[in-house]
């Protein structure tokens, strides 16, 4: 190779090797941002502080008895590794049940009669679940529910519905799940409710939304620990992040120990933080999730900006 040509050659490859994209195990990224952070596809062990391979986190959750897969519910990236997941956990012979926190009460009753026709329909599963009534993207979570369903797992709803939302809230506070958390953790949870609501709520509203919250967690919990399926499968919980953890959510209300149930979040990579503890750091806890999975980010916005916005208006 002529020498003028050797040293751009090299340069191309190294640039190329450089900015390669991590892949998913799912083949590639849909999320656009950060594509190319470093943390993007690791999977880190959270009290072990180091990362681990996809096949040694596999193999841990097939041991657990109850696993809570969390998401940030608009990045698609964190639904098809939820898929990926309850497939290794099917092809390995240890789902036993998915509960979804997309599917409430009201729906229960539609989910066990449905029939082996309806399930293999992709778009009568849809309607016989009154999917759309609910709310949320059946792009995301209908491969979820039907690959569940295809798989023989039990298929549980695992969100209270829009009436026993209201009751809690009128019956605020809720006696039925005092002493769950401590008053350290409730101090926290009226904080994390009064930041998700941008410091926008009434204060005279925050027992009837922590009691919502509670209840809702509380819910999730027993769809996991209620009777029917395997004594010894893996019983699945497919939720949002904050549901799943540790500190203040899904895991306080099962009440097992430590290693019957591991918590998963999938989070998005952020240009700002490169080292995984870095995005540990602003929980109440040193381990709010056991175990955490990097993906690219969806988008860049300041939800709060929109509804300051619209309220000084």
């Amino acid at each position: 190779m002529p020498r003028f040509l050797a040293l751009p050659l090299l340069l191309a490859l190294t640039f190329s090797a450089c900015s390669a994209v991590p892949q998913a195990p799912f083949g590639a990224w849909e999320a656009p941002l950060h594509r190319h952070h470093a943390l993007v596809g690791t999977v880190w062990s959270v009290r072990e502080e180091q990362s681990i391979s996809a096949e040694q986190f596999l193999q841990r959750l097939g041991a657990a008895r109850f696993v809570i897969l969390g998401e940030k519910h608009d990045n698609p990236d964190h639904h098809k590794l939820q898929r990926y997941v309850l497939a290794q956990l099917d092809a390995s012979k240890s789902l036993d049940r998915v509960s979804f926190e997309m599917l409430d009460s009201s729906q229960q009753g539609a989910i066990d009669s449905l029939n082996p026709a309806i399930i293999s329909s992709f778009d009568e599963l849809r309607s016989a679940l009154s999917w759309d009534a609910q709310g949320w993207d059946w792009s995301f979570y209908g491969p979820l529910v039907q690959d569940s369903l295809l798989a023989g797992a039990t298929v549980r709803s695992a969100n209270i519905s829009n009436d026993e939302m209201m009751a809690v809230y009128a019956a605020a506070p809720n006696a039925a799940n005092d002493g769950i958390l401590d008053a350290a953790q409730m101090q926290r949870l009226h904080q994390e409710i009064d930041e998700s609501h941008c410091g926008m709520l009434p204060e005279s509203q925050f027992p009837a939304m922590v009691a919502v919250q509670q209840a809702r967690d509380a819910a999730m919990a027993q769809s996991l620990l209620s009777e029917g399926g395997s004594s010894d499968g893996v019983r699945v919980l497919i939720a949002g992040n904050f549901h799943a953890r540790r500190d203040l959510g899904v895991p306080n209300y099962v009440g097992l120990e430590q290693g019957a149930l591991i918590s998963v979040a999938f989070l998005e990579v952020s240009p700002e933080s490169g080292r995984a503890q870095e995005y540990l750091e602003s929980f109440s806890a040193n381990a709010p999730y056991d175990y955490v999975w990097f993906t690219p980010a969806l988008a860049v916005q300041d939800y709060c900006a929109g509804l300051r916005s619209g309220a000084s208006e």
